[in-house]
């Protein structure tokens, strides 16, 4: 199957991220939100990534003129009708997937794959809420979209081999780097950075260590880009947070409980950079 209209549901960090790799790669993509402000909001952010790359000289104006004007914005599901593929971004929510996907299964065509972008959420799980599992799959991008190379590519138990393939090189038209997982909860990547991350949080909690020289024992002692607690800030708190109520219930296992001290920050509105403060403070 051609795939020439692309859908992507949501326009925050991640559904504006994957929007703008997508028209980059000359597809026409419809992004939904539900809200217009909302909306508004992730495509003034796509725009100036845009502008970004424009005033650092590694795109034409005239490219990004383009890329734009390959991207409508939307917030009535309908109007994704017309979607190949639809790839949902929303809040890490079980039911929020299911209902949209639920919506999704009757307004778009036989032939339209549906992928979820879920970084801890057993695809299957969502996949039940349409009549097409076996035009379903997972697509697991990572933060930021445009420059991370990296995409999970998750086949449930129903899944065609024909979707399987179509997904892939999809995503390889993006020029990303794709792998396989199983459709459990976590994938790859998720699966082992979460338990990481949380054991940084339970050394601070514990007063093993300060924030900052954990974040550069890891860096400096293992050569990581960044610190576990400076990640879990980029991730986003109660992203993280969310991740490992997921992973828990999946694997009844300890070291996937939310640390305390996790919760509470949760608790308390801190984030991380999306709200301005979390382990750091981003004011």
């Amino acid at each position: 199957m051609e795939i020439r209209n692309v859908g992507v549901a949501g326009c925050g960090l991640m559904g504006g991220g994957i929007a703008q790799v997508c028209a980059q790669a000359g597809y026409r993509v419809m992004v939904l939100e539900m809200e217009q402000r909302f909306l508004d909001k992730g495509l003034g952010a796509i725009a100036k990534n845009l502008a970004r790359a424009v005033a650092k000289g590694k795109l034409p104006q005239a490219e990004m003129d383009a890329v734009l004007g390959r991207i409508t914005g939307t917030t009535v599901v309908v109007d994704l009708r017309d979607s190949d593929l639809v790839i949902e971004a929303i809040i890490e929510n079980p039911q929020a997937k299911t209902d949209l996907f639920g919506a999704l299964d009757g307004v778009c065509p036989a032939h339209t794959v549906f992928a979820s972008n879920t970084s801890s959420i057993p695809i299957i799980e969502i996949a039940a809420a349409t009549q097409r599992p076996d035009r379903f799959v997972g697509l697991h991008f990572f933060n930021p979209v445009p420059v991370m190379q990296l995409v999970e590519v998750i086949r449930t138990i129903q899944s065609s081999d024909a979707s399987v393939a179509n997904a892939t090189a999809f995503a390889q038209s993006l020029g990303k780097k794709t792998i396989q997982a199983k459709d459990r909860a976590g994938f790859v990547v998720n699966f082992l950075l979460v338990p990481y991350l949380y054991e940084a949080i339970r050394m601070l909690e514990t007063g093993m260590a300060s924030r900052e020289d954990i974040d550069t024992g890891m860096v400096l002692g293992c050569n990581y880009p960044m610190g576990p607690l400076t990640l879990a800030d980029y991730v986003g708190l109660d992203t993280l947070c969310a991740i490992g109520d997921i992973f828990f219930e999946a694997f009844r296992e300890a070291r996937y409980a939310a640390p305390l001290l996790l919760r509470q920050m949760v608790a308390a509105g801190l984030y991380g950079r999306k709200s301005g403060k979390g382990f750091y403070d981003y004011g």
